[in-house]
């Protein structure tokens, strides 16, 4: 599965054709935008991006709707973490531990 990021392009670049700069949830990043030429992309559009490449011009409804995803599953792996880390440890005092070839009840 691949997952694409919503960035809002904030700059074009003159003598590289095939970049722009963009915001990304308030981080800026320069990202190749080469696959997207026949778009004639300008400050202001929206773009999914895939390891440094925008791989499709999105409108800012679809692109509002990806970041509250995003962040919806960024909120539940901290909530599982944190779930972990406070959670009872299997090794600790007085709890007796199995080895790698005691097999579970």
């Amino acid at each position: 599965m691949c997952l694409g990021i919503p960035g809002l392009i904030v700059e074009t670049n003159v003598r590289h054709e095939h970049l722009a700069r963009v915001e990304v949830n308030g981080v800026g990043r320069v990202i190749n935008v080469a696959l997207l030429e026949d778009e004639h992309l300008v400050p202001g559009d929206w773009v999914l991006i895939h390891v440094g490449f925008a791989m499709s011009k999105i409108d800012e409804e679809e692109a509002k709707l990806a970041l509250a995803s995003l962040h919806m599953m960024g909120g539940i792996f901290t909530d599982e973490v944190e779930a972990l880390m406070t959670s009872p440890s299997t090794t600790t005092a007085g709890v007796p531990t199995r080895g790698a070839s005691e097999p579970w009840e």
